[in-house]
Order: structure tokens, then sequence, then C-alpha cells
């Protein structure tokens, strides 16, 4: 355990953007395997209204740290090829 207390405040801190950073995976990986079940159902009206969304909790993801912009670009181009095959 650290003593210095700049230490104790940066632990603090990481122990918070970890916090923040698991809700934001969990729920984007929540909204992908949403996405490829509505895929495989053979929806794909519902299917192209949850690429949106998908896309949209990607970029925040992106924009907030918590994803490399090239990642997020990547899953991203990944959904839409498994969406534009799929129609």
């Amino acid at each position: 355990m650290a003593n210095i207390k700049s230490a104790l405040k940066r632990i603090k801190i990481i122990e918070y953007k970890t916090r923040r950073n698991r809700i934001i995976i969990s729920s984007l990986r929540t909204s992908i395997r949403r996405f490829e079940d509505a895929l495989k159902a053979g929806n794909t009206d519902e299917a192209k209204a949850l690429y949106k969304k998908t896309a949209s909790l990607i970029d925040k993801a992106a924009a907030k740290g918590t994803l490399h912009k090239n990642n997020a670009a990547r899953k991203k181009s990944r959904l839409a090829k498994k969406l534009n095959v799929a129609m």
C-alpha cells in the first residue's frame, strides 16, 4: 500500500476509472451481442436499429478513452460488414 498522499489519491482515481471503463465495456459487449443475436434470428430491421445504437456506444467509448480509436473503427467496420452480408 502506498504511503505518499498523492499516490493514495492516484489509487482512488484509478479505481474510479476502472469501474467506469468496466461499465462502458460491459454495456458495449451486451449491445454487440444483441445485434448479433438479431442477425442470427434474421431480424434485419431490428439489426439496423441495434447497429446504430452499438456504433454510437463504440464512438462514445472511444471518445472517453476506453477504446482506442482504431479499435473502435475496426469494431464498427466488422459489425457493418456483418449487417451488409445479412441484407
